[in-house]
Order: C-alpha cells, then sequence, then structure tokens
C-alpha cells in the first residue's frame, strides 16, 4: 500500500525528520509503498523499520537507505544523521501496530457491506490452509495474504502494509505462543472471518496444556463481530466447542461438518483428489497440496471461500493450485537417486505422525527403503523424550527406518550431528549435512527419503542435498 509519509507520521506519532527543503518547497506529497523489517529485502519506495532483536535493526538503517527505502522508521536517529525522511517514535513495535490499524482501515469495502479480512490459527496446518484460501480467493478477488509463516506481532504487519492498493480480500495467518497474543493480532487485523485447523500438543513449553493451547486459539473467534463467521473444525472436539465462545455465524468443515469430502483417493505421487460437498454444492477436487491430511485444510478452505461468495467450481480450481510456502510435502527426485519428500519447514507431534504416514503410503517396489530423516521437535518440554520415542515406534510399526538429525532423543539406532544447544538454528551445517548424506549411502529410485524437524533443524538443507544432481 502507498502511505502518505506525513500522514503516516501523525497517525503514529512520529517526529518527521530528514525531509528535503526542495520537497517541503513544492509541497509535493511524499510517499512510501509498503514496509519491509529486513535490510537485505527493501524494495525501492519501501519503509524500513529497525526493529530490536538478536540484530539491532539500527545498525543497518544505511543500508536500507542504500536500497532505496523512501523512509526509515527508528527510535534513535543514528549520531551521523539521517540521509532522507525518518520517522522517530518511542517503540517500533507499537508504531507498526498502529501501521497494521491503518493498513487494515483501507481493506473495507465503503458502502459494499463487503470486509473480507480472514484470520486463521490452530497448532498444525495454519499456513497451508492460509496458502490453499488465498489461491480460493484469489480466483474471484485481489487478494493478499501472509507470506510463508509471517503470523506474528511483525508477520501481520508487514502483511497488511504490504497488501497492495486495490486489495479486495486478505488472508492473515496468525500464531501464537500464549494467552493474548491472537488477541492482539485480531486488535491489529480485525478479521471477519476466523478459521480454526486442529487443536494439538505442539510447542506445550511455551503453550502449557491442551486446554491452554485451545483458550489461545480460541481467542480468534472470540474477537470476530456478529456478521462474520467462524470456520471450525467438526472432527477436533476442542475446536468445535469453540462455537460457543462467538457471537459470529458458524460452518464447520471434516467428517461431520457441513462442508466435507467424499471419495477420497491418493495417488502415486500423494496428491488426494476427493468430491467436496458443502451447502454451496459438489465439486471434484484434484488437491494441489500433498498428503491425505491436507483435505482437512482444504476443507477449511472451501468453507471460507464459499461462504465469502466464490463458487464451488472456482473453489476446487483454488485447491488445485499447489501452496505458495516452501518445504511443506514437497516432492522431488534427482535423476537416479530416491524420492525425497521435504517437509521440512517445521515439525510437531502431530504433523510428524502425518508426514510419516504419506511416507509409509508411497508406492515402492520391492526391496524399497522408507528412511525418515527427522530433527528435533522443539519447544516440547518435559513431554519431550516420550512424544520422540513414540514417533520412532511409530515408524517402526510403520517399517521406516530413523535416522536422527542433531539430536539423540529419538532414541534411534542411526544419528549423526548431535548437538547439546538445540536452540541453535544452526544444526544443519554444511559438515552435517555431508554427515548424513555418507550416512545414507547410495540410494536408489526405488527408495524414498522423508526429511522433517523444527525450524531450528533447517534440514530443508539436507532435503536440496539429496535432489542435487549427481550428488
Amino acid at each position: 500500500m502507498h502511505f502518505d509519509v506525513e500522514d503516516l507520521a501523525r497517525r503514529l506519532g512520529a517526529q518527521l525528520v530528514g525531509t528535503s527543503e526542495d520537497a517541503q518547497r513544492s509541497r509535493a506529497p511524499l510517499t512510501v509503498d509498503g514496509l519491509a523489517i529486513d535490510s537485505r529485502l527493501v524494495s525501492p519506495g519501501q519503509m524500513f523499520a529497525a526493529i530490536r532483536a538478536e540484530r539491532d535493526g539500527h545498525d543497518f538503517v544505511d543500508a536500507a537507505v542504500a536500497a532505496g527505502a523512501g523512509a526509515v522508521l527508528v527510535e534513535r536517529v543514528p549520531p551521523e544523521g539521517t540521509s532522507g525522511p525518518t520517522l522517530i517514535v518511542a517503540s517500533v513495535p507499537d508504531a507498526l501496530a498502529e501501521l497494521a490499524r491503518v493498513a487494515r482501515g483501507r481493506l473495507a469495502l465503503p458502502g459494499s457491506g463487503v470486509d473480507r479480512v480472514v484470520g486463521v490459527t490452530g497448532s498444525v496446518g495454519k499456513t497451508t490452509t492460509k496458502d490453499l484460501l488465498a489461491a480460493v480467493l484469489g480466483r474471484r478477488f485481489s487478494t493478499a495474504a501472509s507470506e510463508k509463516s509471517f503470523n506474528n506481532e511483525l508477520g501481520v504487519p508487514l502483511t497488511l502494509a504490504n497488501a497492495p492498493d486495490g486489495t479486495e480480500a486478505a488472508v492473515i495467518e496468525m500464531g501464537a505462543r500464549g494467552a493474548g497474543h491472537i488477541r492482539a493480532l485480531c486488535e491489529m487485523a480485525r478479521p471477519t472471518v476466523g478459521v480454526i485447523t486442529v487443536v494439538e500438543g505442539v510447542h506445550t513449553e511455551v503453550m502449557g496444556t491442551i486446554e491452554q493451547i485451545a483458550a489461545a486459539k480460541r481467542e480468534l473467534v472470540e474477537h470476530l463481530p456478529p456478521d462474520g463467521l467462524a470456520v471450525l473444525n467438526a472432527d477436533d472436539p476442542n475446536v468445535a466447542a469453540m462455537a460457543a465462545h462467538t457471537v459470529a455465524a458458524v460452518v464447520t468443515f471434516g467428517p461431520g461438518g457441513e462442508v466435507h469430502a467424499g471419495d477420497l483417493v491418493l495417488d502415486d505421487e500423494l496428491q488426494p483428489s476427493f468430491v467436496l460437498h458443502s451447502p454451496w454444492g459438489s465439486a471434484a477436487v484434484r488437491l494441489g497440496a500433498r498428503g491425505a491430511h491436507n483435505v482437512t485444510n482444504a476443507l477449511a478452505a472451501a468453507a471460507a471461500g464459499l461462504w465469502l461468495g466464490v463458487e464451488v467450481q472456482e473453489v476446487a480450481a483454488g485447491l488445485a493450485e499447489p501452496p505458495a510456502s516452501p518445504w511443506r510435502m514437497e516432492l522431488r527426485r534427482a535423476p537416479g537417486g530416491p524420492v525425497v519428500l521435504n517437509d521440512a519447514y517445521n515439525a510437531g507431534p502431530a504433523s510428524m505422525v502425518a508426514a510419516l504416514e504419506a511416507l509409509a503410503s508411497l508406492a515402492l517396489p520391492d526391496g524399497g527403503r522408507r528412511i525418515a530423516v527427522l530433527g528435533v521437535m522443539a519447544e516440547l518440554g518435559s513431554e519431550g523424550p516420550g512424544a520422540h520415542r513414540r514417533i520412532t515406534e511409530l515408524a517402526e510399526e510403520l517399517d521406516v527406518e530413523v535416522l536422527a538429525v542433531g539430536c539423540d532423543l529419538y532414541g534411534a539406532s542411526w544419528s549423526v550431528g548431535v548437538i547439546d544447544d538445540l536452540a541453535t538454528d544452526d544444526v544443519a551445517t554444511d559438515d552435517v549435512v555431508a554427515e548424513v548424506t555418507a550416512a545414507l549411502g547410495d540410494l536408489g529410485p526405488d527408495d524414498a527419503v522423508l526429511v522433517k524437524g523444527s525450524r531450528v533443524a533447517g534440514l530443508e538443507r539436507v532435503a536440496a542435498a539429496l535432489t542435487r544432481p549427481g550428488r
């Protein structure tokens, strides 16, 4: 979106400095187009916001300006001064929250009675559901959506501020690390439709019990307006119970839901085909996302899209598009090498089970090996050791070999690169990747490898190495 810098400074309560005397004399409007928080990713004309995290964004203001930033949002001015329009605020995160509210206000269509802003949350499946719903809504409306898994107090402002002018629908992924987090995101994005995928025991070290996780996710439907919609998983009692906590209308999906699937078939590429049944009609779907477990995510996206006015055949066409976010059930093969199922973006107990079952369902010739290259499932706290062992037990039941990378929690006899500090984001170093490929040996076209772990494991590098020609 384009923002007038002087108006934005007023809205954010910012002191504006660094505008040229020529610009002030001409009164030509000074504008920025969108937002960036990484100086390496600044597009010409964007506003760069200096975030203080592991690295202080204020140290990269000059780099952002050199990359073409049209203005910068900071808490302090560099000692050497500024070389362009600079908005100085007490708190950059607070200013970004207000910027998100400003951008959100432009998504309503005046006089139309239509306000298509969808929030998506859940323990697993929210990114795929977000991608599928964006594809569905994009069949009829100009649609913006969260990039990858940008779903926190920084990701939501990025999504809203970078929505193009004229956006007619927005899909906002919403993550949580505790009570109140989704409530804060709702205050920025003001969703009119809320989608809850499922409640599972993930990130229990920071999120707490299943009941606490459900309460945190429920904040989305609690903040919907009376003329909005809650899209709830009928197959998950914790999600279905949220119907009693919203003033919005409710549509359910999944087995026993109003939007459900019939005649499900999984092909040799793990792509599901099914018949979508709904109060708005039925249609045949060949899902662009791989894995039978993604049918549930597709039904959630379909329910929201149908309620928002997308015709059922167009919904089916949208669901056929591959999800936009990377490293989720991607199927690749190097010439002469194994099938590699790259699901390396993240992992928890529920998604790990689904991925192992998908690996086991791949049709292989007699003698073909199924191997799971697994990184840690992070933030499970005291439940971690037991959860990892149960994954190994399931793998044994499914005749899947396990190669653990970076941790010894799986109790697998086969492991490489074990380290003590699993908080690091440098597990899959070049040396560890080389160890993995050496340990796997000479795999051929009859074999299949699943690569999966939490984000800290970084196992997408392993998947890339396994699909590299002539490895």
